[in-house]
């Protein structure tokens, strides 16, 4: 191995995958804001209240001031600055990672981690929360079951986190944090 590979594979800022990765975190970042948008000015989904869209999925508005699925809400200014400093750490830490990537996998799950983790801060920034709108659901005349509300942004986050532990698990070499 050469001495530029070595010095490349232990880079913080950017590494042979880095732009495969930042790719994914665009595109799903991108699909997250437009979805979210859409369904506040285009669709104007608050007005509408629940919206059936599917047998077992409703779209309806709801602000997440917390965490996953609505843990340790955040009233006040001073919580919801540290919760976007949290993400902020997060992704940092989650670029360093990327940027030591060695296989597509684990630079695609992190990208999709990543952009999940952007497009929730960025809600953070011009709404009152992050904003949550897909409601999965079960109901019979002797049972109801419902899902936390969740947005597209959470289904990058779970699928990136799936492919990780998927590696992990399965795979030749485990995706290692740096």
């Amino acid at each position: 191995m050469s001495e530029q590979t070595r010095v490349a594979d232990r880079s913080y800022a950017w590494g042979r995958l880095s732009a495969f990765g930042l790719a994914i975190a665009v595109v799903v970042c991108a699909l997250d804001q437009g979805a979210k948008f859409w369904l506040l000015d285009i669709f104007d989904l608050g007005s509408r209240g629940r919206v059936p869209v599917a047998p077992f999925t409703d779209f309806v508005l709801i602000w997440n001031t917390g965490i996953s699925y609505g843990l340790f809400p955040q009233q006040g200014l001073l919580g919801q600055w540290a919760l976007l400093a949290f993400k902020v750490a997060a992704v940092a830490f989650l670029w360093i990672w990327l940027a030591r990537a060695q296989s597509r996998l684990t630079a695609a799950a992190l990208g999709l981690i990543i952009g999940g983790a952007v497009g929730n801060a960025i809600d953070r920034l011009h709404w009152p929360g992050v904003l949550d709108f897909m409601l999965w659901h079960a109901e019979s005349p002797g049972f109801s079951f419902q899902w936390y509300v969740f947005n597209l942004a959470d289904v990058a986050i779970v699928v990136g986190v799936a492919g990780l532990l998927g590696e992990s698990l399965l795979g030749g070499r485990a995706a290692k944090a740096p």
